[in-house]
């Protein structure tokens, strides 16, 4: 897994493999009370999210469940991922009964962080603020402590303006920045459609903004009214 990204589900093909034999490996166990939940989910949480992360430092905590919930005794308790669970940031772990004569399935929550390389600010950093060098360092961060990724490449924020303050030590990511403008209404721009072996160019007037990650209008030399997306100055994206 790439330090910049969040897990993705479904796994890549080696990754899986590890966790369908961390998961084979958690046979079901005696009913032991809701405070066994803990000790029964902890190895199965732990070992699957590393394996999930290598390279990368994971902290597991198992939560509990509340204490006045009521189950029936199992001799067979199994731990499991519950379908698309990401064990990134907050998530959760399954804990069923396979007794044949009882059933019953609940949820521990589970927080799952993970350490990684990062940019991070060098000091608090309030919003509006144009990044430069010096305002970021390279240092260990938690990655898991939003859904987005970390920015991975320095030079996509220098001279970009946060829209949010950023703590001291607090990691960068590419939702903390404004959105870049290309172009301002009524600028000229080129249109650019690209296919599979063809591409096709064309002048028009933009007739809004052109802000980064924003579809935009624009008026053909010919009168017709185009979407696009902003994709560098004075260029826009046509899809066709």
């Amino acid at each position: 897994m790439a330090v910049e990204s969040p897990f993705t589900w479904p796994l890549p093909t080696r990754a899986a493999a590890a966790l369908a034999a961390v998961l084979a490996a958690c046979t079901p166990a005696a009913w032991a009370g809701l405070d066994g939940f803990v000790a029964l989910a902890q190895p199965m949480a732990e070992a699957a999210a590393a394996r999930s992360a290598p390279g990368l430092r994971v902290q597991v905590h198992v939560g509990a469940l509340d204490a006045r919930l009521r189950l029936a005794p199992c001799q067979a308790v199994e731990p499991y991922l519950p379908p698309n669970t990401r064990l990134w940031g907050a998530s959760r772990i399954g804990m069923r009964c396979n007794d044949a004569g009882v059933r019953w399935n609940v949820f521990l929550p589970v927080q799952v962080d993970v350490f990684g390389p990062a940019w991070v600010a060098t000091g608090a950093l309030p919003a509006g603020t144009v990044l430069q060098a010096s305002h970021l360092q390279r240092a260990e961060a938690n990655l898991s402590a939003a859904r987005q990724p970390v920015l991975a490449d320095l030079d996509q924020a220098v001279g970009r303006a946060l829209q949010r303050p950023l703590g001291a030590g607090e990691a960068l990511r590419g939702s903390d920045l404004r959105p870049r403008q290309w172009f301002a209404a009524g600028d000229a721009v080129r249109l650019v459609a690209v296919g599979s072996g063809w591409r096709i160019d064309g002048q028009g007037h933009a007739m809004a903004p052109g802000l980064e990650g924003a579809p935009v209008r624009v008026r053909t030399e010919s009168g017709r009214v185009v979407s696009g997306m902003p994709v560098g100055e004075r260029q826009v994206e046509v899809a066709l």
